[in-house]
């Protein structure tokens, strides 16, 4: 459902966003919009009929044990879901611990052609995400419209023209690969997020712009943005064993579960810092499990 990366790229001051008011009416919507926007509905529909994108953050039917927490954690803290530079081709190697050391500052922006009401909705959920994602985390996580350094691009197929510049602006030395995606999305891909190192150290984050299409109906939009500013915090890989987890590509959960709660606080634990490689975490990781948990077995 979404894709992280960490590109390389030299980061930059974006200076002050660029805004665009609401639309006072609806917009025209293209023929290709439309179609999209058709098409994710019938997505969402059909995965909630088959009792997916749960909104409930687990239950007694998704037991996980201390155990479980732990390798999904290495699994997804320590992979890439994508290779570097490379077509975004599957790569199995674990890379060593990435996150943020310094504080994160988060901005939503949208395209023409997004209306008042959906900006209303997307700006509600990141009022609501946001505290959970630095009380999990116990990092600096806030919303701000200046120096913001994480930011989320709400456009749609309508928004080319808008989104082209927004990406030269914002990352006017990426790959060519990482630029033709966001200008290029492929259908089957609903959101994703590209983070970049913070000056020479490849192992924290300094920058990270993500992208989620304007087209898809609410809830959909909302578990992208749940689960890739979740990833770009440093939570960068799905597993099939996560449960319950949004870092899973069976879509069963649409939002930030309990499960997910954890890993953000073990990833950002002071026990475990950047750099660390998987084998040199795992004797900590499992501790954090425990204590995460509560339980010794």
């Amino acid at each position: 459902m979404s894709l992280a990366a960490l590109a390389a790229c030299d980061a930059i001051d974006s200076g002050t966003p660029r805004t665009t008011a609401p639309p006072t009416s609806a917009p025209a919507v293209s023929e290709t919009s439309q179609s999209l926007r058709n098409y994710y509905a019938h997505v969402q529909q059909d995965l909630q009929a088959r009792g997916l994108l749960r909104v409930d953050g687990g239950g007694p039917d998704t037991p996980f044990t201390p155990d479980m927490l732990a390798r999904n954690f290495e699994q997804i803290a320590f992979f890439e879901e994508y290779a570097q530079n490379a077509g975004f081709s599957r790569k199995g190697q674990a890379s060593d611990l990435r996150r943020w050391e310094r504080p994160v500052r988060i901005n939503m922006e949208f395209g023409p052609s997004v209306t008042s009401a959906m900006q209303s909705a997307d700006r509600a959920a990141l009022d609501a995400l946001v505290p959970r994602l630095a009380a999990a985390s116990g990092h600096k996580i806030s919303q701000s419209s200046r120096n913001a350094n994480f930011h989320v691009l709400v456009m749609g197929h309508d928004d080319r023209d808008a989104l082209q510049a927004r990406v030269d602006q914002l990352l006017p030395n990426t790959s060519a690969t990482t630029r033709n995606l966001f200008l290029n999305l492929p259908r089957d891909l609903y959101c994703f997020v590209v983070a970049f190192p913070d000056g020479e150290n490849r192992n924290t984050y300094g920058k990270a712009v993500a992208l989620v299409r304007a087209e898809h109906p609410d809830l959909l939009r909302k578990s992208c943005l749940h689960e890739e500013v979740a990833q770009g915090l440093g939570l960068a890989n799905d597993s099939p064993s996560a449960r319950p987890s949004i870092f899973n590509d069976d879509d069963e959960f649409a939002l930030l579960t309990t499960h997910d709660e954890m890993l953000l606080s073990m990833l950002y634990d002071p026990r475990l810092s950047a750099g660390m490689t998987v084998d040199e975490a795992r004797p900590i990781i499992y501790i954090l499990a425990r204590e995460q948990t509560g339980r010794n077995y």
